[in-house]
């Protein structure tokens, strides 16, 4: 079987910025910031008090109060963000070949909250003190096992696991088995709900978060001479991925075509990227190859951007290695300073934002960029959005462990 063309037909977020797509994009667009001190917990004690917390979610508008207790967060916010993406698809899935239709969203973390509430419930009451649902509350594949369970699909349902690269590694994976005729539909994205008191302190303690917390909405500064640190960030960003014919005969709107994906590791350090950007680069390169396009057809990238100080000079690095001097023409953006770092729910979340830039030829801000890093001194977007002509663009997602994944999409029509 020849290879099958893929597209974009749904997009649905649960966000800092917003819990449905037109939300997100037109907070995003309007350079408005997501981060703000922690509501979730006493921070007294923790350095970092600043993260982007989603605000005005109730699980019950998606799913039975009933169901939603048996789920941590995460799984929540992925469930809720796939019902979204499917109604923005205007797809019902009871009408599509449930065999033919599967789920692969991952979690970087999976049940935080969960653990530590069951953590503490044993040290007060004992082991009979713990929830016979604590384990399945826990495991990051539970968000696409729930996905399954509540819409029907029967196809492949599975979980990456890649740390900050997950819901890269998840789409691009989804991509495959449709291009391969496995599948005709995929629910595919990440979902994280990391904003609890044991991991803040966690990263805390790695020095990986921001500490301006007087400015919130300053802190996370991508790129910049005086970044100081990562802002954590929840949610879930869902993706209706469609073999293209399957699309059309039913009629479907098309954001974007998926063209390629690439993935690489590092094989160097732990948290560092390699120093001198070569996985990074490798997965843009491999995404390239994919989508059968050369370096100069990229018209923009979303970066992963976190705003520490080794992660934005080593992806500048690795642009300037896969793009060579038509790196300086690529409008790059970071939207991590809007939306925190969304961890497993990062590379959904961007490569939405990097659809909604294609579909209107319009980059969001790159948000406290005032004073760029000599080293960081690409085409970057800064301040407010920018009108720039897109055929094709990038997203890049980095993860602890030297994970490295990268998607091409190009304009539909």
């Amino acid at each position: 079987m020849a290879p099958r063309r893929v597209v974009i037909t749904g997009m649905g977020t649960i966000s800092p910025l917003g819990n449905s797509y037109d939300e997100f994009w037109t907070r995003l667009i309007a350079g408005q910031s997501g981060i703000g001190l922690i509501e979730r917990f006493d921070t007294s004690n923790h350095p970092a008090k600043i993260a982007a917390e989603v605000k005005d979610f109730k699980a019950q508008d998606y799913m039975p109060r009933a169901e939603a207790r048996r789920m941590d967060l995460f799984i929540q916010y992925g469930c809720a963000a796939t019902r979204v993406a499917l109604e923005d698809a205007a797809l019902d899935v009871k009408t599509v070949d449930l065999d033919r239709t599967g789920v692969i969203v991952g979690s970087g973390i999976g049940g935080l909250e969960t653990y530590e509430k069951q953590h503490n419930a044993m040290l007060k009451k004992g082991v009979n003190g713990v929830s016979p649902f604590f384990i399945p509350m826990l495991i990051p594949n539970m968000a696409a096992g729930h996905i399954s369970i509540m819409f029907g699909p029967r196809g492949p349902a599975s979980c990456s696991v890649t740390a900050c690269a997950t819901a890269t590694n998840c789409i691009g994976d989804a991509f495959r088995l449709i291009k391969y005729g496995i599948t005709d539909v995929m629910i595919s994205g990440g979902t994280e709900a990391p904003i609890t008191p044991l991991s803040i302190a966690g990263f805390c303690a790695m020095k990986a978060l921001s500490t301006h917390n007087e400015f919130p909405e300053k802190a996370c500064r991508p790129f910049d001479i005086d970044r100081n640190g990562f802002v954590m960030g929840e949610g879930a960003a869902v993706l209706i991925l469609e073999e293209m014919e399957h699309a059309l005969n039913r009629g479907a709107k098309i954001y974007a075509e998926l063209t390629g994906y690439g993935s690489s590791a590092d094989a160097n350090h732990i948290v560092q990227p390699d120093p001198e950007g070569y996985g990074a680069a490798k997965a843009l390169e491999y995404a390239l190859i994919e989508a059968d396009m050369k370096p100069e057809q990229i018209d923009h990238i979303n970066a992963h951007g976190t705003g520490t100080m080794y992660n934005d000079i080593i992806e500048t690095k690795a642009l300037k290695k896969v793009f060579g001097a038509h790196s300086y023409d690529i409008a790059v953006n970071s939207t991590k300073a809007a939306t925190g770092h969304m961890m497993g729910a990062a590379g959904a979340i961007e490569l939405i934002a990097a659809t909604g830039a294609l579909c209107h030829n319009l980059v969001p801000p790159t948000l406290n960029l005032e004073n760029p890093d000599p080293q960081c001194d690409l085409n970057y977007v800064r301040g407010k959005a920018r009108t720039h002509i897109i055929n094709a663009a990038a997203s890049e997602s980095l993860g602890f462990g030297g994970h490295n994944a990268a998607l091409i999409i190009k304009k539909w029509g």
